[in-house]
């Protein structure tokens, strides 16, 4: 028996329906991910900060420090040259550590993709099944 327009009406709206909620749902948890981003990287940042400032002043007052106690000498050119150094050296791993992190780190919203990745599942099982459904009511006589 064919199916009348309310029904099919009735069956649209109740996707509609279903499909709305889907998208507040995975918008909602898009949401709170991206609250708890912005939280995390406030944090970091701050953290980020203090230890640049701190090691900023640990690394002058040590340049420092080894200057004067060179200087008298004739070493202090080679001093000088070996604390640069030491500081290009640890320049450079700071950097590999970043571009480490950048590259390797979890993906920001990994949550919400899978959800999302999910959800296109769902709707390709159920779309294979209305096909189906559809293939098999065709060849059924009234």
């Amino acid at each position: 028996m064919p199916m009348s327009f309310m029904g099919i009406r009735l069956t649209l709206t109740g996707v509609a329906s279903s499909l709305v909620g889907l998208l507040k749902t995975r918008l909602e948890l898009l949401s709170l991910e991206a609250a708890g981003e912005k939280t995390r990287l406030i944090k970091m940042l701050g953290f980020a900060f203090a230890a640049l400032l701190f090691l900023t002043l640990a690394v002058l007052v040590f340049s420092v420090l080894v200057s004067v106690y060179f200087w008298p000498t004739d070493n202090r050119y080679l001093a000088l040259g070996l604390l640069a150094a030491l500081y290009g050296v640890i320049g450079v791993a700071f950097l590999l550590v970043v571009r480490h992190a950048l590259l390797y780190d979890p993906m920001p919203f990994a949550a919400t993709l899978s959800e999302l990745g999910r959800d296109t599942e769902v709707l390709d099982r159920v779309r294979a099944s209305v096909q189906a459904e559809s293939r098999h009511a065709r060849r059924e006589p009234y």
